[in-house]
């Protein structure tokens, strides 16, 4: 990683999930956490397991722990199943309380505080630890909230709302750097009032992968079934995704052979599995060892991401980094403005469909099907792209703006961070990044089908 170009720092991250939490965002952290103690001393303010962990604690007040070269302090939240929303609150409100408590008392005194979007008031933490303690504070923005909470219907836009965007807005105010995942959330919070200036964006990326030299693998067969066409969707069921318009467009593609497989679990999945019962051309299937990923990804012709109208900016779909890296062609069921949409236009990695239409949907997937050529085409641009989001080296950058912003005093703006990517980024020129062109294949959206 080379030597540090700034001076050693005492760095404190403020989450409520760590591993052995297996969430997403718990296994992000921990990556980003072990490269900054490559070069930093590092405190993660975690609580309890309790995101399907594959260990669980006995309750106690407090507990510091060494992870590598990690330290992780724990508060004594309630560990209750997340998939009841009165269990996550009580996780949520546990922490908030506790960890605001340790956070004003741990030692050594941080340098600067990075809060992170678990739970979705940790900034607020975060600032008054940072007023508290006058150490400058980053705010590392997973999901957008309130505003995410209210489009995805999770909560009614009220009073309650209200106050939660005024203490959002409080705290991104107080915060000397904010690091969102694209472009599009990045125009979400310049919306907001928060100078642009002060924004950077840092992409989650994907951990290299090769291509199986043979698909003759039990995984593969599961996956793929009997049919000659299959569309996979890998990650996580919520209520971010536009899972209608999928089922309903396998629907209509049954006389045509084509298959769609769900890899994975969430809160959308029970409903989901009732919706496609009776449908021999859909199935579900839970995720899979770590070892056997790079099948997962290579078993489908096609590997979809979706994000409902609305959202965009709000939650940035991460799976696309893993696609990209193992060198498929992508299925974006997406808005045009979204980050999803925009990469895959850029990179020509994939067909993009606008609307969460079915017809559209199908009439993209069946183009796929009845062009190998374009879609080996695809998936070599896929993997070309997949150089530029190497996950290792994006949380450098990452790392590289948190020593900027302690260096820079409050009030003056800090060093620009590139987007690996982005037409604009040396990075992507140097890599040879395709740029956005027409090639022929299909641009599904309104009044556009392929």
């Amino acid at each position: 990683m080379g030597v540090a170009r700034h001076p050693f720092m005492n760095i404190l991250i403020i989450n409520l999930h760590y591993p052995p939490d297996t969430g997403a965002t718990a296994l992000i952290i921990r990556d980003l956490a072990e490269v900054m103690a490559q070069r930093h001393q590092v405190t993660v303010l975690a609580g309890r397991p309790s995101y399907e962990p594959k260990e669980r604690h006995p309750y106690y007040l407090s507990r510091r722990q060494q992870q590598g070269n990690v330290t992780v302090v724990r508060v004594g939240t309630t560990a209750r199943h997340r998939k009841r929303m009165i269990g996550r609150l009580s996780n949520y409100l546990s922490y908030m309380l506790l960890a605001q408590l340790r956070a004003l008392t741990l030692r050594p005194k941080p340098d600067v505080i990075i809060a992170m979007t678990d739970p979705p008031l940790a900034v607020v933490l975060g600032a008054v630890t940072s007023l508290l303690r006058r150490r400058p504070l980053v705010y590392n923005i997973r999901d957008l909230h309130p505003d995410m909470a209210v489009a995805s219907g999770v909560v009614k836009a009220g009073m309650f709302t209200a106050l939660w965007e005024r203490l959002h807005r409080w705290a991104m105010k107080r915060a000397r750097r904010i690091v969102v995942l694209g472009e599009d959330m990045k125009e979400r919070i310049t919306g907001k009032g928060i100078p642009g200036e002060r924004l950077a964006v840092v992409r989650d990326g994907a951990d290299p992968s090769a291509t199986p030299a043979s698909l003759d693998h039990p995984t593969v067969r599961t996956i793929r079934g009997d049919f000659p066409f299959v569309v996979v969707h890998a990650g996580n069921l919520g209520f971010a995704g536009t899972w209608d318009a999928l089922l309903e467009a396998a629907q209509l593609l049954e006389p045509e052979g084509v298959g769609l497989t769900f890899i994975g679990e969430g809160a959308m999945r029970a409903s989901l599995e009732e919706k496609a019962r009776g449908r021999p051309n859909v199935k579900f299937l839970p995720y899979f060892p770590a070892e056997e990923v790079p099948y997962v990804m290579a078993a489908g012709d096609l590997q979809t991401v979706t994000l409902r109208p609305g959202l965009e900016g709000l939650v940035v779909p991460s799976k696309l980094y893993p696609i990209l890296m193992a060198g498929r062609p992508v299925l974006a069921v997406a808005p045009e403005a979204s980050n999803l949409a925009r990469m895959v236009r850029e990179h020509q990695c994939g067909l993009v469909v606008e609307q969460p239409s079915a017809q559209q949907v199908a009439e993209a997937i069946l183009w796929a099907k009845v062009h190998p050529q374009e879609l080996a085409e695809m998936a070599r641009r896929s993997k070309q792209a997949g150089k530029l989001y190497d996950r290792q080296a994006l949380a450098l950058e990452f790392v590289r703006a948190i020593e900027d912003t302690a260096a820079s005093p409050r009030g003056k703006p800090v060093g620009k961070v590139s987007a690996p990517g982005s037409t604009s980024s040396p990075r992507a020129a140097e890599n040879g990044s395709p740029q956005a062109a027409e090639t022929g294949a299909p641009r599904a959206g309104k009044n556009r089908s392929p």
